[in-house]
C-alpha cells in the first residue's frame, strides 16, 4: 500500500496515501484498538454540521477566504451525502472530550477540500485542519454542541414510534372495551377489569411517556459553539455563535438558540442527563407492558391465554407447534440494554471537573444509541406485535367466572368477613361465588343480578346500588 508521511507536534508517521484522515488520526486508531464500534453516523452528521456552518461563518465575517470555505463546505457536503464514511475510525472509547473524533473530522474535510482546490492529501495546503476546518472552534465547544445536535436530530423517530405504538394501543382499547375479564394484583385474582381498559391504560402511559420526552428535549435546543476551550469564547468573533446557530439551524431543522451561558453548558451535563432519565422512565414502563402481553398471552394451555399473539416465527427448534412471544422478548432484551446505556449516561455526566467533562465520547454514542434501538424496538412492538393482537373472549370469561374476587361485590351487602367465607368457599368447592350465593339464598335473584354485574364492576360506584336523588 503506497504511503505519504505526514507531521504532528509528536513526530512523523507514515499514512497511506489514499486515506482522506490525516496522522492524528492514525494515533487514535493505534491508541484505542478498544471495541472495534465506529462513530454512528449521527455523531459523525453532527460534527460536519459544525464545520460547514462554521466555514460559511467564517466566509460572512470575512474571517476565512471565500475559496477555502466553499471547498470546505463542498467538502461536508459530500459527507453529508453519504460519501466516505469509512474514513471516520475513531473508536467509540477514545481520548476524553472527544478531541480525536473532532480531528479525524477536520482532516477529513481539509483533505478532500484541498483535492478540490488542486492539492495534495497530507499536504494540508491551502487548507489546514486546525487553522481552517477547526477555526474559532474548540473539541470542548465542538463535541457538546454535537452531542446535542445529533441527539435532537435522533429523537424524532423514537417520538414517532412511541406515537404510533400509543395510538395502536389506544385501538386496541376500544376494540376490546367489551371484554370483561379478571384483574390480577400480586398475580391474585383481583375485580373485574376490562380488557379494553387494560389497553388503553398501556396507550396512555405510551402517550404521557412520548410528551416528556419531548418536552426534557427542550433543554437541548441552547448550542455552547462559540465558547472555545473553556466556555469563555478566546479566538472566536463576536458575532460568531449567532450566525453558527442560525447557519445549523438553516441546515438540520432543528429548532436551535444561542446558549445563554456557554460556561454552564461545557460545566454541565445535566440536560443529557435529563433527556436519559425520560428515555429510561420510558423504557422502565415500557418493559413492564411487554411483559404483560407475555403473560397475557401465556400458554396455549397451561397459562393465561387471554390474548392471542401474531404467530411470527416458529418457536422452538425442539417443540413442534410452540410459538413464542419473540417481539415482546426483544423489547424486554432493548429495554435491558438501554436501562445500562442510561446508567453509562448518568456515570459519565456526573464525571466531570471544573470547565470540562472529558467523558463526552462516551456519553454521546449511549444516548444516540439509546434512541436508535429504542425507537426500533417500539416501531417493531407496534407493528409486529400490537397491531395484531386478539382477545381470546371464551377465555377471558372463562377466568372471570371463576375468580374469588367477585365477592368484593357482596362486601357492602354482606359485610367482608361473609364475603371472605365465600371466596374461601368457592376456591375449596370449585363452585362459582355466584353459585354459592344462589344456593344458599343469600339474596334474591334480581338483586343478586345486579349486585354481581360484572360491567358496573369496572365502572366507578357499587354494583346494584341505585344512585341517590340529584345524583348525591
Amino acid at each position: 500500500m503506497a504511503q505519504r508521511i505526514e507531521k504532528d507536534p509528536l513526530g512523523e508517521r507514515m499514512v497511506p496515501a489514499e486515506a482522506l484522515y490525516g496522522i492524528q488520526t492514525l494515533r487514535a486508531v493505534e491508541n484505542f484498538p478498544i471495541s472495534g464500534l465506529k462513530p454512528l453516523p449521527a455523531f459523525i452528521d453532527a460534527v460536519i454540521w459544525i464545520k460547514r456552518s462554521a466555514a460559511l461563518t467564517h466566509k460572512q465575517t470575512g474571517r476565512l477566504e471565500a475559496k477555502l470555505a466553499d471547498a470546505i463546505v463542498a467538502a461536508a457536503d459530500e459527507v453529508l451525502a453519504g460519501e466516505h464514511r469509512d474514513q471516520f475510525l475513531v473508536d467509540v472509547y477514545q481520548a476524553g472530550a472527544g478531541t480525536s473524533h473532532n480531528m479525524n473530522c477536520n482532516e477529513v474535510l481539509a483533505n478532500r477540500a484541498n483535492e478540490m482546490l488542486g492539492g495534495t492529501r497530507g499536504t494540508y495546503r491551502p487548507v489546514h485542519p486546525n487553522d481552517d476546518v477547526n477555526m474559532a472552534q474548540s473539541t470542548n465547544d465542538v463535541i457538546p454542541t454535537a452531542m446535542r445536535l445529533a441527539t435532537l436530530a435522533t429523537l424524532p423517530k423514537l417520538l414517532d414510534a412511541m406515537q404510533g405504538l400509543a395510538e395502536s394501543f389506544l385501538a386496541k382499547g376500544r376494540e376490546f372495551d367489551h371484554v370483561m375479564k379478571s384483574g390480577r394484583t400480586h398475580l391474585q385474582d383481583a375485580t373485574p377489569i376490562r380488557l379494553g381498559q387494560e389497553f388503553t391504560a398501556y396507550g396512555r402511559t405510551v402517550a404521557r411517556h412520548r410528551h416528556k420526552l419531548a418536552d426534557a428535549a427542550k433543554w437541548l435546543r441552547p448550542m455552547n459553539i462559540g465558547g472555545t476551550a473553556v466556555g469563555t469564547g478566546l479566538n472566536a468573533e463576536v458575532e460568531y455563535p449567532r450566525l453558527m446557530v442560525e447557519f445549523l439551524r438553516e441546515l438540520t431543522g432543528l429548532d436551535l438558540e444561542e446558549a445563554p451561558d456557554r460556561i454552564q453548558l461545557m460545566q454541565s451535563m445535566g440536560d443529557i442527563a435529563t433527556l436519559s432519565g425520560a428515555v429510561r422512565a420510558y423504557v422502565l414502563d415500557l418493559n413492564k407492558i411487554a411483559n404483560d402481553i407475555r403473560l397475557l398471552a401465556s400458554g396455549p394451555r397451561t397459562g393465561l391465554a387471554e390474548i392471542l399473539l401474531p404467530a411470527v416465527q416458529p418457536g422452538s427448534s425442539i417443540m413442534p407447534g410452540k410459538v413464542n412471544p419473540s417481539i415482546a422478548e426483544m423489547v424486554n432484551q432493548v429495554c435491558y440494554q438501554v436501562l445500562g446505556l442510561d446508567t453509562t449516561v448518568a456515570l459519565a455526566a456526573e464525571a466531570g471537573q471544573l470547565e470540562l467533562n472529558v467523558m463526552m465520547p462516551v456519553i454521546t454514542h449511549n444516548i444516540v444509541f439509546a434512541l436508535i434501538i429504542l425507537a426500533n424496538a417500539s416501531r417493531q412492538f407496534d407493528v409486529a406485535c400490537v397491531k395484531g393482537i386478539e382477545a381470546d373472549e371464551k377465555q377471558c370469561a372463562y377466568w372471570l367466572e371463576r375468580s374469588p374476587a367477585l365477592v368484593t361485590a357482596l362486601a357492602p351487602r354482606i359485610g367482608y368477613a361473609e364475603s371472605a367465607k365465600l371466596a374461601k368457599e368457592a376456591i375449596a368447592t370449585g363452585l362459582t361465588v355466584k353459585e354459592l350465593v344462589t344456593r344458599k339464598g343469600m339474596l334474591p335473584g334480581r338483586e343478586l343480578d345486579e349486585t354481581l354485574d360484572l360491567r358496573a364492576m369496572t365502572e366507578l360506584g357499587i354494583p346494584g346500588r341505585k344512585p341517590l336523588p340529584g345524583g348525591g
